[in-house]
């Protein structure tokens, strides 16, 4: 256990309460994460030594940590996921009207790719304009992360599942995901499947969430949907997590710290005993798990609540450590009103066949066909007329200047003078139709002659087709 900062150690004491009371077996080692960590000079917040005993104990329940504001500072979250190779996240959104307020029928179980995306977290300044940020899907990320949540459907008696992506944009990428998504629904034929556009689907999320089971989506994506539908549902504060792999797991609450109500017994420790239970689960402790949560549906049913989810049909508020002592005072109680949880005992998922099946060697033909450059140019009034010039000198016959963009629109040839233009160029260099035949040495060479003219190139990417498919996006406008 990590007992977390701001309200961490209240909600961590709170749920540990219920634990004991229920007879769950845990005796938590507490692992040192966090805040205290990132001042004692561990940049990620967690000191060397406990990524062993992490490792050894394969399980760990997390309390909200805090990350010092300031540069320098790596997000712990990100990081554990990713060194543990935690890549499923699961994120189960329920509404519980009428004794809370939300939707009167929402069920819905986000999955989450936890690994890639934006969340690679690869980032450079480029020019005194222009920051970017890579994008970076896998096709054995998107295999693997489909196969889990199909695998998790089926054993949880789950009968569609909704892929969100924004592949009408991110053709390549996005692109990818949606057609793994597909490929791997092929072996579930008993699952209903559908795709839609990530934006509609959060609107729909949020308006008719009620016609959701399971939802598939990339990192980023993903953590925003499973936001948007835990405050769709009741509340964030109520919304646990797990983060699977396939040798550890870490449960936590979706919510953040909240240093601002931290040591006050204000907190509502929910999100964390619904991760905890989630945890019992994978622990194959369901028996103990269904005790402690129909008892949790039940403390709510009696109108006992905390300050954040407290309304018309509270009857008792109460603070943290309060709240944790009536839910353990209704262990063996079931709700009449809500729907009682079961936990039956069933065989766990083998995490070890989701993992995605290596690509074959040589699979694809792979030629090179250009290069895309990106440079820092700041001259003549940015008219991508003098820049093509002087590269079409630089280049000198050795390869042909197709198109210039700017941030990703076509400036040259036939731009418009409408378009805004920053200090950054994506200038796109081909074979010449007389020598279709290029490697590496030549990229190297016109590098070394746009160096030779003073021009500032900050970025290269080469252009390949992978068995004569483009393996490259065409400019907007071109």
């Amino acid at each position: 256990m990590a007992r977390g900062d701001g309200i961490g150690p209240e909600i961590s004491d709170a749920v540990v309460t219920v634990l004991e009371a229920a007879g769950a077996g845990i005796d938590p080692v507490e692992l040192p994460m966090g805040e205290a960590e990132y001042l004692a000079g561990h940049a990620s917040g967690i000191a060397p030594d406990t990524w062993e005993r992490l490792r050894r104990h394969r399980v760990l329940l997390k309390a909200p940590l805090t990350t010092p504001q300031g540069g320098g500072y790596k997000s712990l979250n990100v990081t554990l996921r990713k060194r543990l190779g935690l890549f499923a996240n699961v994120r189960p959104c329920t509404s519980y009207a009428p004794v809370l307020a939300g939707p009167p029928k929402m069920d819905v179980v986000v999955i989450r790719e936890n690994e890639e995306d934006t969340y690679a977290g690869i980032e450079h300044r480029q020019t005194d304009e222009v920051m970017q940020c890579l994008k970076l899907i896998t096709r054995p990320g998107c295999e693997r992360i489909a196969r889990y949540a199909f695998d998790w459907a089926r054993a949880n008696g789950r009968r569609r599942i909704s892929c969100l992506t924004k592949d009408n944009i991110m053709k390549m990428t996005d692109g990818l995901f949606r057609k793994v998504f597909v490929e791997v629904a092929r072996e579930y034929p008993e699952i209903e499947t559908e795709h839609l556009i990530v934006d509609i689907g959060t609107a729909r999320v949020a308006t008719r969430p009620e016609r959701f089971d399971v939802i598939l989506a990339p990192n980023l994506y993903g953590d925003i949907i499973s936001d948007v539908a835990a405050e769709v549902a009741g509340s964030i504060g109520l919304a646990p997590s797990a983060n699977i792999g396939p040798s550890l797991a870490m449960f936590e609450a979706v919510h953040g710290s909240a240093p601002d109500i931290a040591g006050q017994d204000l907190a509502n420790p929910s999100g964390l005993l619904l991760s905890a239970v989630m945890m019992l689960v994978h622990l194959g402790r369901n028996a103990v798990a269904e005790r402690i949560h129909n008892a949790w549906l039940r403390t709510l049913e009696d109108g006992v609540h905390t300050a954040d989810i407290a309304g018309a049909s509270t009857r008792l508020r109460v603070g943290t450590q309060a709240f944790a002592r009536e839910v353990a005072a209704r262990l063996g109680e079931v709700p009449q009103r809500l729907s009682p949880v079961s936990y039956p005992e069933r065989e766990p998922l083998d995490l070890a066949a989701i993992t995605a099946r290596p690509a074959e060697a040589g699979v694809c033909r792979k030629t090179l066909v250009g290069v895309d450059v990106f440079m820092h140019w700041d001259l003549g009034e940015r008219d991508p007329e003098l820049l093509a010039r002087v590269l079409k000198q630089a280049a000198d016959g050795l390869l042909d200047l197709q198109v210039i963009t700017n941030r990703g629109v076509k400036v040259w040839p036939n731009g418009l003078p409408e378009t805004f233009r920053t200090d950054h160029w994506r200038c796109r260099f081909v074979a010449r139709p007389d020598r279709p035949v290029i490697d590496n040495v030549d990229v190297v060479l016109l590098l070394g002659r746009l160096q030779q003219r003073g021009l500032d190139f900050v970025k290269c990417e080469q252009l390949y087709d992978f068995d004569g498919v483009p393996g490259y996006s065409q400019a907007q406008g071109q």
